[in-house]
């Protein structure tokens, strides 16, 4: 899976981790209702492309999984500034 890596010189290592490193803040620094989206700009950084069709759980079961989502923040993260600013994309 990840045979191309010792192929890699040095230079070429370093640059993979900074391509990595940087899609990863990219996504990190993701807030706001653009946390709810599909990120498939992170698939492009792997070395075999894909397009996945993501398999999308019904109505109710997919609002289930956000508030499930939220709670956790909740749980975890209790101090974490909130908006209520609308989703308007």
């Amino acid at each position: 899976m990840n045979n191309d890596l010792a192929q890699m010189t040095r230079t070429e290592l370093i640059a993979e981790v900074k391509k990595l490193r940087n899609g990863i803040r990219q996504h990190r620094d993701t807030s706001g209702h653009d946390l709810c989206w599909h990120h498939p700009d992170l698939w492009v950084l792997l070395p075999k492309t894909t397009d996945p069709v993501p398999v999308v759980p019904e109505w109710s079961k997919f609002l289930e999984g956000c508030i499930q989502y939220h709670r956790s923040l909740d749980e975890r993260a209790f101090n974490l500034p909130c908006t209520d600013e609308s989703y308007d994309h």
